[in-house]
């Protein structure tokens, strides 16, 4: 795009930098596949990607460590110092990170998260152009303690004074830098893209689950997701299917350990601990409904995910989760085991409703979320700001 005869950073190939993340290729969290979402089809463009990954070990443990590589399908992978404490990863990855970013050549540093944002300065300072990505408010969530709270509201605060833009997932954060910070920000949600379905066949083997024989949860096991009351509502249901929680821990092991010590007494209830590639698909193919009873989100991507597959949902009903499903999923009041304990049953009840919201979801969610408008938005939005402002004001991706 050119205006007024000016050349602008789509006539050229960009050199961009993201950081924030653990690492890329993972499924750690959704930022991870945020990131590894856009990195690859901008690098698929010709841009020239450079991710700054963490050091460390796999959030789940040293045991999901994979090898480290130079560059995954045309993204450059650097791995940055990082002191591999609880608290500290993420701080001192992001500082050298945003460091080696502030002398690197780049046309766009992309920051991933508040926290990072801390450091969002440090290139500033060196005349780069800077991008925000907040992805939830983090410092609203339940496993940070203190100090981990006030470092993260710094980093969004310094993303409010040193951005050039701010892109949010959804209206209510969009809403909430608006009326706290007086701060414009820009609505490009996450996306999503439709998978082949697999047959029940690691899982099968593994867990003894077939096709619709359980209700499925899939995420990270964090107070804010929602998963005590899961739990406590699934075992006032009335049902042979079993509960599936799958996903691993996040900083602490305490919150899963709680979690298992509740459900120990309903064999049920199933634990697979973190899971990707294959048994994953499976999982995401193979379940009767998908559930994620959250009290906080930022974009649900595993909400995304699970619709791509053609899952019937049940969500809690904050906005983050009702934007997205709108009447293409069930919904229970958020917190309330009464009510999603009843939901839960009477999708179990009523097959055909489940089927209803099945035969809808995947045509719906992946027409309206797509990774690669995703991608172009966010590299318009990399021109400049007069560009940007024209063009982007709220507008969210559909």
């Amino acid at each position: 795009m050119k205006r007024n005869n000016q050349k602008t950073y789509s006539d050229k190939k960009l050199n961009i930098a993201m950081l924030g993340h653990k690492r890329i290729p993972s499924r750690e969290g959704g930022i991870e596949v945020v990131v590894e979402e856009l990195s690859v089809r901008m690098a698929a463009l010709g841009h020239h990607v450079t991710c700054y990954n963490r050091g460390g070990h796999h959030v789940s443990g040293k045991s999901y460590d994979t090898k480290k590589v130079n560059s995954y399908k045309g993204v450059r992978l650097k791995t940055v110092l990082t002191l591999d404490k609880k608290g500290l990863a993420a701080m001192t990855a992001s500082f050298f990170a945003a460091l080696r970013c502030a002398f690197g050549k780049y046309d766009v540093v992309h920051f991933h998260a508040e926290g990072p944002c801390a450091m969002i300065w440090l290139p500033k300072l060196f005349g780069k152009r800077c991008i925000a990505t907040i992805h939830g408010l983090d410092h609203q969530r339940a496993k940070w303690g203190r100090f981990a709270s006030t470092y993260i509201m710094l980093g969004e605060k310094c993303a409010v004074k040193f951005a050039d833009e701010i892109i949010v997932l959804s209206r209510g954060v969009q809403e909430y830098f608006l009326k706290t910070y007086h701060r414009d920000t820009v609505l490009i949600p996450n996306g999503v893209t439709r998978p082949a379905c697999e047959p029940a066949e690691l899982i099968t083997e593994k867990f003894g689950l077939t096709k619709d024989s359980y209700f499925l949860y899939l995420g990270r096991l964090v107070p804010e997701k929602g998963i005590t009351y899961l739990i406590k509502a699934f075992k006032n249901v009335k049902t042979d299917k079993k509960l599936v929680i799958a996903g691993g821990s996040s900083d602490t092991e305490t919150y899963a350990a709680e979690l298992k010590e509740l459900a120990k007494d309903d064999n049920r209830i199933l634990f697979t601990g973190f899971v990707q590639g294959k048994m994953l698909n499976e999982l995401y193919s193979n379940a009767y409904v998908y559930v994620l009873p959250s009290d906080l989100e930022g974009m649900p991507l595993s909400l995304l995910e699970a619709m791509s597959y053609g899952n019937c949902c049940l969500v809690s009903d904050i906005p983050e989760c009702t934007e997205v499903v709108e009447d293409k999923a069930a919904v229970f009041k958020k917190g309330n085991c009464t009510d999603l304990a009843d939901s839960l049953q009477a999708l179990q009840d009523f097959p055909k409703t489940v089927m209803d919201y099945k035969t809808k979801a995947a045509d719906y969610i992946c027409s309206r979320y797509n990774w690669d408008k995703v991608a172009e938005k966010t590299l318009q939005l990399y021109e400049n700001k007069a560009t940007a402002a024209n063009s982007y004001s709220g507008e969210i991706v559909s």
